[in-house]
């Protein structure tokens, strides 16, 4: 099987890569993904598969494509891809870049659309399947948990896959995420915890506004975010377990309109990243705590605005193991990586997590021996199309493992 496997992904890869490179030209940000969703409608309905369309707020869809030899206890495999770009201006340079203005795929969202339609045609074709296959194409995973809402709107149900099973949801789900920094034609994965939560915070202090000679009149709101800033480092130093990993960034601040006048307000945003739902608590009561009353040392008001966001990506064990498994036997123990720590990035694959067992996995872009040319969310960044084939591989033979 892996040589025929091998061989119908082959002949697909010249069109796959047109594909991605058409995605890539055309990219949508989150929420806006109408034209990749249409593309990839259209190809699973022409592969004779039952689709679900309209899900997540309208761009999300799932494919249907049942068993060889279905009886009512044939699980159900899901795979899932994400479609949505990021506001940012390409810079590659490359024929395929971006032609819409500020925004560009620096994630790799086309590649892992691609890998998707590859692994719906390759399978669709394969004359024995001992699994049912649900293919989730999912919008906003960079911009409003486009994840949260597939699950919301019954992705991982079958009631309306008109797949002959009686029940009632898929059995495991797996997702990929190409990695720059892994080798070309390697994946790793971990069991457990393999990127973080991600919660978002604006935080914006009032304090008396005046002129700056005069300060002692005022109530300085900048001086009081500074210390704010400085303070919140000794939630990491201070107040998680120095075993745990944690990660507390301010990323912009705001104030002022001109050189002598102190401002009524100053604004920080920022995240906060763990990997524990007991540590994730903590940090949200900490930073409250020290924000509050580091402000009210300096005579001004806190007003918290806490965003949560993503839970922790978990991978499940006994998922993980498949994974592991499936992947040494094709691509050999020399190119699959245990994943020793987790990242502190999020993603929201992690909604599926909580529901049914699955197991998320990095593939890697860039040749042995090379640095990558980009990083992920950088402007030089573009999916390696020699990647496909490896994606497509492993999404099918964890599909069609018994």
């Amino acid at each position: 099987m892996p040589t025929a496997l091998r061989a119908a992904i082959q002949a697909e890869l010249p069109d796959l890569v047109r594909i991605r490179r058409d995605l890539h030209q055309h990219p949508e940000l989150s929420w806006e993904e109408r034209r990749t969703s249409a593309l990839a409608a259209r190809q699973l309905a022409a592969l004779g598969m039952t689709v679900r369309t309209a899900l997540a707020k309208g761009t999300g869809l799932v494919g249907y494509l049942p068993a060889t030899r279905p009886t009512p206890d044939t699980p159900t495999v899901a795979l899932r891809a994400d479609m949505d770009a990021l506001p940012i201006h390409e810079a590659t340079g490359k024929p395929h870049a971006s032609t819409t203005p500020n925004v560009m795929h620096a994630c790799g969202h086309d590649g892992h659309t691609t890998i998707l339609l590859g692994a719906a045609r390759v399978l669709a074709r394969t004359p024995e399947r001992p699994n049912h296959v649900a293919f989730l194409f999912q919008p906003a995973e960079e911009n409003g948990g486009g994840g949260e809402h597939m699950v919301k709107d019954g992705a991982l149900a079958l009631k309306d896959s008109g797949l002959p099973t009686s029940r009632p949801t898929i059995d495991r789900i797996f997702g990929l995420h190409g990695w720059p920094t892994m080798p070309l034609g390697s994946v790793g994965s971990r069991p457990g915890p393999l990127l973080a939560s991600t919660d978002d915070f604006v935080v914006t202090i009032r304090g008396v506004g005046g002129h700056a000679a005069f300060f002692h009149a005022a109530r300085d709101p900048i001086a009081a975010c500074s210390n704010v800033v400085v303070a919140l480092q000794t939630i990491a130093s201070r107040g998680i377990d120095a075993r745990e990993p944690f990660v507390c960034s301010v990323c912009q601040i705001n104030a002022g309109t001109a050189n002598n006048i102190i401002p009524e307000t100053c604004t920080i945003t920022g995240t906060i990243r763990t990997l524990s739902p007991a540590t994730r608590a903590t940090a949200r009561e900490l930073f409250f705590r020290v924000v509050e009353h580091t402000a009210q040392a300096h005579g001004c008001r806190a007003e918290i605005d806490w965003q949560p966001g993503y839970p922790v990506t978990a991978n499940d064990h006994g998922a993980a193991e498949r994974f592991f498994s499936i992947a040494r036997d094709s691509l050999g123990p020399e190119r699959v990586i245990h994943i020793p720590t987790a990242f502190m990035g999020g993603e929201d694959f992690s909604y599926y997590a909580e529901h049914v067992p699955a197991c998320f996995f990095c593939l890697g872009l860039t040749p042995a021996g090379q640095e990558p040319p980009a990083l992920l969310h950088q402007p030089g960044f573009d999916f390696n199309d020699e990647a496909i084939p490896t994606g497509v591989e492993l999404m099918c033979r964890l599909a069609l493992q018994e």
